[in-house]
């Protein structure tokens, strides 16, 4: 892949951009927003990596120019704004995915390569779906057999992160980096306890089950077979 990361931060720049030459991909590193829509205008990419927070144009407004400029290539933000609202400003200006930082260099580069699987035409997904399970990213909603479902933050983006690895085994480590942003065992529930609220909400009141617990594993989501 040919990926352009627009990061002013050099450091990690450099561990971003190490990261995937060391996975045999070339990766352009620019360091101001003006540079990054020249750039990304003028040559061709598989992947945009984008800093919201850049010197001389900020990445919000950088995308929605390289987005008027009719250039479809698969963008993904970079950033330590993390808020709900502006994630969905992320992905309505133009953004194909949000990955907050801190983050694991592993989910930026499976994120990067699930982007650059994408058929050219295809929109972004705004919306996950799992049987009857639906989860919209920009009106922040989940229902079930059409009935809403209420969640809070934290069981909203562990929903999330499940129903984009639809049939995998995540373990309790990933969900803890993924969700919580701990790169440690912080020793607690934390886990556990937001999978049983997650069940009792999307599981439990409804005749099939979706979140599974695999022994001595983790946790998955998963249609009826």
């Amino acid at each position: 892949m040919r990926l352009l990361l627009i990061e002013d931060d050099a450091k990690l720049a450099d561990y971003v951009s190490r990261g995937f030459s060391e996975a045999g991909h070339l990766c352009d590193v620019l360091d101001n927003g003006q540079d990054g829509l020249f750039q990304a205008t003028r040559e061709t990419y598989d992947v945009l990596i984008v800093d919201r927070m850049l010197p001389g144009l900020d990445g919000l407004s950088m995308v929605k120019a390289i987005r008027a400029a009719g250039n479809k290539t698969p963008l993904i933000f970079l950033t330590s704004i993390g808020g709900v609202d502006d994630r969905v400003e992320g992905l309505e200006a133009g953004g194909d995915d949000y990955l907050v930082k801190p983050f694991a260099f592993s989910e930026l580069a499976a994120r990067v390569a699930a982007l650059a699987r994408r058929p050219a035409f295809q929109t972004e997904q705004t919306v996950l779906k799992v049987h009857d399970l639906e989860l919209d990213l920009i009106r922040h909603r989940v229902t079930r057999a059409g009935q809403q479902i209420d969640l809070q933050p934290k069981e909203f983006i562990l929903l999330e992160v499940l129903m984009r690895a639809e049939g995998r085994v995540l373990t309790r480590t990933m969900l803890l980096e993924r969700v919580w942003d701990y790169h440690f065992d912080p020793q607690t529930s934390v886990v556990e306890t937001h999978i049983s609220r997650l069940r009792s909400k999307i599981d439990k009141p409804f005749d099939v089950a979706l979140l599974h617990t695999v022994r001595s594993t983790g946790y998955s989501l998963d249609a009826p077979r």
